[in-house]
């Protein structure tokens, strides 16, 4: 399925970046941070407060900005029209301690595609605390619901992805790219979610991509599951964002190169 999808982005993104002129006419809105959104307001704020009074400095290469207008254009309408009201309901249901729990066990699941990329990338000692919070988390924890490595260990994440990897290593971002839903990236980054996945224990479970089987249903419910819940716990930040912003895409964009290369550079 992100095989799938990620051809069909670039595809779209040569297609259009072809006849930008036209679709640069469309207002884009906004929509919130990308794929990775954090689990605590105050450091979903923090991302943007980071970075708003040097959000000019460095020219980013765009070359797709009509079609880049256009999908935040359609994103904006998503999120109003579908996940936003999705996601309030959601929060009046289940209860906070609730949705964190499962952030916590989606996040767990991660630790294949994080301690790889720290490896990679010879963070050993990063590598290592990523071990020892996945046996505390997966054992005391209760399998990730819980996160005792932090609260009574001190053992944060260290959150890595090929994408960093690879700009580790000096590859570069290339075209910036809005993607469908899950909102702004570059070239570099949007083609590494393919290998992430294969370290992804919720995407390894459906490798026949193109096949729509009983196992392609259950991978699809469980990816919309842990967006929507994911998005839930900052479901506010949106509106902020939208309120601060005159024209939101050039602002989100830059915000998100930056972050990206503050990233890679830690």
């Amino acid at each position: 399925m992100l095989k799938l999808l990620y051809i069909l982005c670039l595809a779209l993104v040569f297609f259009t970046g072809c006849s930008s002129k036209d679709i640069s006419q469309i207002n884009a809105s906004t929509y919130p941070q990308e794929k990775k959104l954090t689990t605590d307001e105050d450091m979903n704020d923090e991302l943007f407060d980071e970075f708003e009074d040097d959000t000019k400095t460095k020219d980013i290469f765009d070359p797709f900005s009509g079609y880049n207008r256009f999908m935040t254009s359609f994103n904006d309408k998503l999120y109003i029209y579908a996940l936003t009201p999705i996601s309030r309901g959601y929060n009046t249901v289940i209860h906070y301690e609730i949705r964190k729990s499962i952030s916590n066990l989606f996040n767990n699941l991660q630790y294949p595609t994080r301690v790889t990329n720290n490896i990679l990338q010879a963070k050993f000692q990063n590598a290592a605390e990523e071990t020892g919070r996945f046996v505390l988390n997966t054992t005391i924890g209760i399998l990730g619901l819980f996160d005792p490595a932090k609260n009574y260990f001190n053992l944060e994440a260290h959150e890595e992805d090929f994408g960093q990897t690879l700009g580790y290593y000096g590859v570069g971002g290339g075209p910036h790219i809005v993607l469908p839903l899950f909102g702004p990236s570059n070239l570099r980054d949007a083609i590494s979610i393919i290998p992430d996945s294969y370290l992804n224990p919720i995407d390894y479970t459906n490798r026949e991509w193109f096949t729509l089987t009983d196992t392609w249903w259950t991978y699809l419910g469980a990816k919309s599951y842990e967006y929507v819940n994911e998005f839930s716990l900052n479901v506010d930040s949106y509106d902020r964002l939208k309120e601060d912003s005159i024209d939101l895409y050039p602002y989100l964009r830059d915000v998100y190169e930056q972050y990206r290369d503050k990233q890679i550079k830690e």
